[in-house]
């Protein structure tokens, strides 16, 4: 089950309550606003900044009905889930690929477009297309002495619906990672 934005979480990472985000979006009318101008409209204000902004937007859009949770601005929905693994991102890349191997498939969807492979200083990077639009990211870093984090986001899917069958597949995974 997809989940609402968590509004506790907003406030910590913020540092002021949701009453006051919503009296301020209030007073800029932010219904009447784009995602891009209400996220821009609370940086400038300094009430959020950077991912924070984006999070207390997608908030509001949901808490306004122009957003279900899962749905992105532009109305296709994405998932995600994540893995702690032990090893360098290099090994955590290495065991993905092991885990995926030549697929030419994912859970009966064709993959038409990768898998690409590319690195950064911080980051390690597996994408691939499928038949029906939708993408698949695999993005890896170094999160502590000998463990990396594996996180995977499916974007571009079509419905709500769809979600939990991906979430669900991409745990299972993730979960062959060890």
């Amino acid at each position: 089950m997809v989940r609402s934005m968590n509004i506790e979480a907003i406030e910590n990472g913020i540092g002021v309550s949701w009453s006051t985000v919503e009296d301020f979006l209030a007073g800029i009318d932010a219904t009447r606003l784009s995602h891009k101008d209400i996220a821009q409209a609370l940086n400038e204000s300094g009430l959020a900044e950077g991912w924070w902004a984006q999070s207390a937007t997608v908030a509001f859009e949901q808490q306004i009905g122009r957003r279900q949770p899962g749905q992105d601005c532009d109305g296709g929905f994405q998932t995600s889930v994540s893995k702690t693994v032990r090893g360098s991102m290099d090994q955590a890349r290495d065991k993905w690929v092991a885990v995926v191997g030549g697929a030419e498939e994912f859970s009966g969807i064709a993959v038409t477009r990768g898998p690409e492979l590319s690195d950064t200083a911080k980051w390690r990077y597996w994408r691939c297309g499928l038949a029906d639009g939708s993408r698949v990211n695999v993005h890896i870093y170094e999160k502590a002495a000998g463990k990396a984090s594996v996180g995977l986001q499916h974007e571009r899917l079509e419905s709500v619906e769809q979600l939990d069958h991906w979430r669900a597949f991409w745990k299972a995974k993730l979960g062959e990672l060890g």
